[in-house]
């Protein structure tokens, strides 16, 4: 890689940080669905409007790496990136395989709030994958992230994100990643953004995330993961 030394490398702190956010609502969210009483709609409508925005979040987060991280790594990575890059391909295929049955159940369930049996095994396996795979992630891409793609390449998975996510939800997602999110990682990620994100999103993120919070698991701070995965 032909490379000025001035050029800045990614900081994948932020990846940790929405690594944990998934880890927790993707964990929760099988409990979540399997509480709600037979035929109570108002309920499931509430757990499934959850699930359907924590899946196109993942979606597109995974899709963003498709697009622009794998490649970088298989081009410049050498070795190093030969040994897992494909692991992670066929990873995120099962977990794709894994979201495209629980989109494919959850919209009846919304609606009726029966039969959600497979749809819980559904939201279990997915969990289960993505679990598996951000791990291995941490683990062996961050590092070579770190090494071999620049800080404006990285960003480019996040734009991806912002720019398939409805306006509306951006400060719920955003507030969410924060509730256990590195302080000092947040201020880096929003060095980037436009004054006013800039300066609103830390007031207002964690307010919209504790409202939703409190409508979706009962509480406004629902259990954290971050301590148990570093």
């Amino acid at each position: 890689m032909n490379q000025n030394h001035q050029e800045v490398m990614a900081d994948v702190r932020d990846m940790y940080m929405v690594h944990i956010m998934f880890r927790r609502e993707l964990g929760l969210l099988p409990r979540l669905l399997r509480d709600v009483r037979r035929g109570d709609v108002k309920r499931a409508e509430v757990v499934g409007a959850h699930a359907a925005l924590m899946c196109r979040m993942l979606h597109l987060h995974h899709e963003g790496e498709d697009l622009f991280l794998w490649p970088l790594l298989a081009e410049r990575g050498g070795a190093e990136a030969a040994a897992i890059v494909p692991t992670m391909q066929a990873q995120h295929h099962a977990i794709e395989q894994a979201y495209e049955t629980v989109v494919a159940l959850l919209p009846q369930w919304r609606r009726t709030a029966r039969d959600g049996d497979e749809l819980a095994d559904a939201l279990d396996r997915l969990c289960a994958v993505a679990t598996e795979h951000m791990a291995l992630e941490e683990a062996e891409i961050l590092p070579l992230a770190a090494k071999y793609v620049t800080a404006a390449e990285w960003a480019k998975l996040g734009e991806h994100g912002l720019a398939d996510s409805p306006k509306k939800d951006l400060p719920l997602s955003f507030g969410m990643a924060m509730y256990e999110g590195d302080p000092e990682v947040i201020k880096a990620v929003l060095a980037h953004a436009p004054l006013p994100a800039r300066l609103l999103m830390p007031i207002v993120a964690p307010r919209v995330f504790a409202r939703h919070s409190k409508r979706v698991h009962g509480t406004a701070t629902p259990p954290r993961v971050g301590a148990t995965v570093r």
